[in-house]
């Protein structure tokens, strides 16, 4: 089976609260579902097999996992047919731009037990608050650990070669692109490279970067200019007409990860914890930011400090995990209320006819 199911986040639990990129990833959809209903309606499952489905019949897929619970997705698209199902409740709202047109909302709260509902209305109000407390909690202490950060970013910034590090990023623009100028508006699509969830740190850059021939591993350290030299790889390939994947970091979305130039067959990502890999395919390469651009000895310099940042760093990230996973304690509760109240034959039945619309497009696009 030649199909690929390709996963990643459009939304992250980051230092900088929930951050969506969902509207980066659903441009130049024709048609779009979005689920609409409380937790525990199905909306997961429904799309997870949806998306299966069409797989089997023979169509590439994307999956747009859920930050907030690791077995869930938010969103299922199909590219070849521009269709796309989507989670459209908090925090992740969708703002239709052609309501009817495009997209239409589907109510699964049509399938719930509202008298059922109701006598557990206490208990709902009370969950509901609770998660959303414990999640501004986890995004208040991300925010601490990215204070802690910067601190340890500055240390490297202060002993950087910024001649040189200009010198590679120019190297690097001229062995990716050369003469290359492709007469068309580069499609530009901002994801994240892994999320911040319940269980910690998650990514998928094993599934993103699997057919791609050339693959570059940055390494180095924080503040060594990893996210400064993708964003310039990104800009630099935007204005010569070459699509770009753009992938932000989930702890902070204002820093990027990842760049994928998939139609040059080129990636190039940072390669440090919590999402460190190293080369094991032929074409993989490691460009260590810290042996180019970092005065020589400035680990050992700054030992002690550095330690004490490190230590810092990762108890307010399991601080800020422990409060992910408390929202997600909150939220299997509340599911619990609410799949107990469903009719999940009309989900199945909701689910079908969602399908047969996408049978019908897909009968259009196959034409």
């Amino acid at each position: 089976m030649t199909e690929k199911i390709r996963n990643y986040f459009a939304g992250g639990n980051t230092a900088r609260g929930f951050h969506s990129l969902y509207e980066s990833n659903l441009q130049g959809l024709e048609r779009l579902f979005i689920l609409k209903g409380g937790p525990g309606t199905g909306k997961s499952s429904l799309m997870k097999k949806i998306g299966r489905q069409w797989v089997e019949r023979g169509f590439d897929i994307e999956f747009l996992h859920c930050s907030s619970d690791n077995d869930s997705i938010d969103g299922v698209l199909i590219p070849a047919l521009k269709v796309g199902i989507v989670d459209g409740t908090a925090p992740h709202i969708i703002e239709p731009k052609a309501p009817g047109a495009v997209e239409e909302y589907i109510n699964l709260g049509a399938a719930w037990d509202t008298k059922a509902l109701k006598l557990q209305k206490d208990r709902i109000q009370s969950l509901t608050t609770q998660i959303s407390r414990s999640f501004q909690t986890a995004y208040a202490t991300f925010k601490e650990a990215l204070e802690i950060h910067d601190d340890w970013e500055k240390i490297y910034i202060s002993n950087m070669d910024f001649k040189k590090a200009d010198q590679l990023t120019k190297k690097l623009i001229e062995k990716f692109f050369g003469k290359i100028k492709i007469n068309k508006q580069s499609d530009i699509r901002h994801r994240f490279l892994g999320a911040a969830t319940p269980k910690g740190a998650v990514d998928f850059v094993p599934n993103l970067t699997e057919e791609i021939p050339k693959r570059y591993f940055i390494k180095g350290r924080p503040g060594s200019g990893k996210s400064t030299l993708l964003k310039k790889l990104a800009s630099a390939a935007e204005e010569r007409g070459i699509d770009v994947e753009v992938y932000h970091c989930g702890f902070d979305p204002h820093s990027l990860d990842m760049v994928i130039f998939r139609e040059l067959g080129i990636a190039i990502f940072d390669s440090t914890a919590p999402h460190e890999y190293f080369p094991s395919c032929d074409g993989d390469e490691i460009i260590d930011m810290y042996e180019l651009l970092i005065t020589q000895g400035t680990d050992e310099i700054y030992e002690d400090t550095l330690k004490n940042i490190a230590t810092s760093y990762k108890n307010k990230m399991e601080m800020a995990t422990a409060w992910l996973a408390r929202a997600k304690q909150y939220h299997d509760e509340l599911e619990t209320i609410y799949v107990a109240a469903m009719d999940f034959s009309k989900v199945e039945e909701i689910g079908r006819r969602i399908e047969e619309e996408i049978s019908d497009l897909a009968g259009v696009y196959q034409e």
